[in-house]
């Protein structure tokens, strides 16, 4: 059992994974961000239908409270940006529970970023040169959640029905569980965008998916686009690998309340507990957070990548089972 003790990565994937973080630092720093440092706990977490966080309980007499570690640095980061902060990035471990695989472990690196004064597009374009500066791929295309579905799924997915859904995955001879609601969108456009577009995504170039349904809005602002609304919310991709969320940064904090509560609604109902409603995020966007665009990204898929490896296992030293 002395191998147990053992990194499952090489020290040859540590140094590039270091040389990748140094990398980053510099494409930051060149453009005038400030690094951030947040709590890992906390007693306010994202309230995301699908993303569940570990939790534990402060014993400290009237400070006594559950605290979760966070799914992301997002609350924290927007906290900051209220508080008068015009460009900020963060390097910083990140945890969701349920997720092992050779894309996923629970506790997994996160580089996350706020500009002021960004929109969605700038947004884009500094996404696509992070990607460039650390995997050298040059710059991605842009193609939109609708073009995408059109080209590889042959639905519309802003406007077909669940029952157009329905027929899509059967005639490409996908087989989804039974426990599919036939009642949810968004379940059967997530396992059609898993299973038929994610995998064509960025093949020969990076690319970011864009202008997603304003179902899956999440924290991102929402516009109208001809007879439908969209979310401004994109997504990287290389190789058929997700690795990066942006948003135009979502600036109401009644329309937060309202998804706030619709996706505690959802958990629910997904047999999930509730997560708390309110943070100070709330109050921060309530004060005022300025007109901005941010983004996270998996670090560690990132180095992946760089180092032509197919597991997580290969880029961090210690994953879950050796934690």
């Amino acid at each position: 059992m002395d191998h147990e003790f053992r990194p499952t990565a090489t020290l040859a994937a540590l140094e590039l994974r270091a040389r990748l973080l140094a990398t980053t630092r510099q494409f930051f720093a060149a453009r005038g961000f400030l690094e951030v440092e947040t709590p890992i706990l906390s007693a306010e977490i994202v309230v995301d239908r699908h993303l569940e966080p570990f939790w534990t309980e402060l014993d400290a007499g009237p400070l006594s409270r559950r605290l979760y570690l966070q799914t992301s640095p997002e609350f924290a980061m927007k906290r900051l940006v209220a508080a008068g902060a015009e460009a900020i990035y963060q390097i910083t471990r990140a945890f969701r529970q349920g997720e092992i695989g050779s894309r996923h472990n629970p506790e997994f690196t996160i580089v996350e970023w706020y500009r002021v004064g960004d929109d969605y597009h700038a947004g884009m374009t500094l996404l696509s040169d992070l990607c460039d500066a650390l995997l050298g791929l040059g710059a991605a295309e842009r193609i939109t959640y609708h073009a995408a579905f059109v080209e590889h799924v042959g639905v519309d997915p802003l406007r077909d029905d669940i029952s157009t859904l329905i027929a899509a995955t059967a005639r490409h001879g996908l087989t989804p569980p039974e426990s599919f609601p036939r009642d949810d969108r968004d379940v059967w456009l997530d396992f059609l965008l898993t299973e038929l577009v994610e995998p064509r995504l960025g093949l020969t170039r990076p690319a970011i998916l864009h202008d997603y349904p304003p179902t899956q809005a999440a924290l991102a602002q929402v516009r109208r686009e001809g007879d439908v609304s969209v979310a401004e919310r994109c997504e990287l991709y290389v190789r058929g690998i997700e690795l990066a969320n942006g948003y135009h940064e979502l600036l109401d904090a009644n329309v937060l309340r309202v998804r706030n509560r619709v996706n505690n609604q959802l958990r629910r109902a997904d047999g999930r507990a509730a997560l708390p409603e309110e943070s100070r995020l709330l109050a921060a966007m309530e004060h005022g957070l300025p007109p901005c665009m941010g983004a996270a990204l998996g670090f560690d898929r990132i180095v992946m990548l760089a180092a032509g490896k197919n597991s997580i296992r290969d880029v961090i030293a210690f994953p879950i089972d050796r934690s």
